[in-house]
């Protein structure tokens, strides 16, 4: 052996024997070491669209109940609207006006801090939506982005779907018109977009998928792209960009698709989830009749 294949297998024992790199090159725990999830006190009937305010505190509602409840960090839950349109997706803009989607009516509120209410959108071409059940809201312009699946509910009067499909709309700011960016998902439901701006994730609970898509200048959607298969009832992003969906407790799935994560739940059904508390640092999580936080090492990056 030459001294130049000597110093090479030196190099390569080297790099061998450095220690932790197994360690540094494995994806680190979302979840704070040692946490656990937490009940918090309160039982509900079915509780949905989790969605934090400048604050940290968290505003969720009790569908069922037609309610919106207001956490704040030190562990309070108080009734913070009632009747509310049996709302169900929440979102907060940067003006601290709250976004929902009211079941009860089919159309889409802004709630003042006042509690004042705004029904911006009741119908599309002329026709009832299906039910608008989940709502982003764009950083960038304040553009809105809503699912409208249909869900029949023994509480409307109404006949039977109006609109040719289940789809997914775009609302550009200060406009009452919606747009149709989205038309071909089986039932779209949970609805989340990346901090810039620049990428929808949205999941099709019907087909059990859920899909990406690049974002445009005047709010399109293209580029349509598999994330994953798996469909979510609500769904929240982190700081790192890892995806949070849910249905049977939480999973989460890195910016490639990868799952990295499942938080159990000890409920029939995990609704929706979001980051709260004054570091957004608290996993909100809403399950049917009772609500959970962990805490977490990463933090969110917005209302939802």
């Amino acid at each position: 052996m030459n001294l130049f294949m000597i110093a090479a297998a030196g190099l390569i024992l080297a790099a061998a024997a450095a220690p932790g790199r197994a360690e540094d090159a494995a994806p680190k725990d979302i979840v704070e070491t040692g946490a656990q999830l937490t009940q918090l006190e309160g039982e509900f009937t079915f509780t949905e669209g989790p969605a934090s305010d400048a604050n940290g505190d968290v505003y969720f509602t009790d569908q069922p109940n037609d309610k919106i409840l207001r956490w704040t960090p030190d562990g309070k839950i108080v009734t913070w609207m009632e009747p509310c349109g049996r709302s169900n997706g929440l979102c907060f803009d940067d003006r601290g006006s709250l976004w929902a989607c009211a079941d009860n009516e089919n159309s889409l509120w802004r709630i003042g801090r006042d509690k004042s209410v705004t029904k911006v959108i009741t119908s599309h071409e002329g026709k009832l939506l299906n039910g608008p059940n989940d709502v982003w809201i764009r950083p960038k312009d304040a553009g809105v982005y809503i699912t409208d699946p249909f869900y029949k509910r023994d509480y409307w009067k109404r006949g039977d779907i109006e609109q040719a499909c289940q789809g997914v709309y775009y609302l550009p700011a200060h406009s009452t018109e919606l747009q149709l960016v989205a038309g071909d998902l089986k039932q779209p439901n949970g609805i989340i977009g990346t901090p810039d701006g620049k990428t929808l994730y949205v999941a099709d609970i019907g087909d059990g998928k859920t899909y990406a898509y690049d974002i445009g200048h005047d709010g399109a959607l293209t580029n349509r792209r598999l994330f994953c298969s798996m469909g979510s009832d609500g769904m929240t992003i982190d700081s790192e960009g890892n995806v949070y969906l849910t249905g049977k407790g939480v999973t989460v799935f890195d910016k490639s698709g990868a799952q990295i994560k499942h938080i159990p739940v000890a409920e029939d059904w995990t609704g929706n989830v979001c980051f709260g508390g004054k570091d957004r640092r608290t996993l909100f999580i809403t399950a049917s009749k009772h609500v959970y936080t962990i805490r977490t090492r990463v933090h969110g990056v917005g209302s939802q």
